[in-house]
C-alpha cells in the first residue's frame, strides 16, 4: 500500500491524522470518547518515505484492530496490543504473496527487502518474522 493509499484508508476510515511533536515514539493513535480515531505523528518522521509507511501503518493497525491500551494496563497486554497492531500492519505494506514473489525474483537481503517495500529494515525483519515464525520478535531471530 503506497503512502497516498494510507492517507486516503485513515480519511475513508474517518481517522484523523495530524501532526503533533513526539519526538521519542514518533507517533501515537488515541480512541476519542466518541469512538473517533486520531494519529499523531511527529515532523520527524513525515520523511515521505519508510518511516512515515511505517509509523502511519502500525498506527493504522491501533484504530482498525481496536488495540488500544492505557498506562495503567500491564506491560505484557501492552505488547500483545502493539503486536496486534504490527501485525495489521505488516499485511497492509508487506502482504505475503507479495513478499515471496521478492524473494522469489532474488531480492533476499534484508536491506533490499526494505527498500523494496518502502519500509525500515526493522519493520522488514518484524514482516519475516510473522509469515516464517508466527510471531513478530524480530529479536529473537536477527
Amino acid at each position: 500500500m503506497e503512502l497516498t493509499a494510507l492517507y486516503d484508508f485513515a480519511k475513508q476510515q474517518n481517522i484523523e491524522v495530524i501532526p503533533f511533536p513526539m519526538q521519542e515514539n514518533g507517533s501515537m493513535s488515541i480512541l476519542m470518547e466518541s469512538g473517533h480515531c486520531i494519529i499523531g505523528m511527529d515532523d520527524g518522521i513525515r520523511d515521505g518515505a519508510s518511516q512515515e509507511r511505517v509509523h502511519l501503518g502500525h498506527e493504522l493497525g491501533h484504530c482498525v484492530t481496536g488495540s488500544f491500551y492505557s498506562i495503567h494496563t500491564a506491560i505484557d497486554c501492552r505488547q500483545r496490543h502493539e503486536n496486534k497492531a504490527d501485525k495489521w500492519a505488516i499485511q497492509a505494506l508487506v502482504p505475503v504473496d507479495a513478499l515471496d514473489s521478492a524473494i522469489a525474483a532474488g531480492c533476499t537481503e534484508l536491506w533490499e527487502l526494505a527498500e523494496r517495500f518502502e519500509v525500515t529494515e526493522d519493520f522488514i525483519k518484524k514482516a519475516v518474522c510473522y509469515y516464517v515464525h508466527g510471531n513478530v520478535a524480530a529479536e529473537l531471530y536477527f
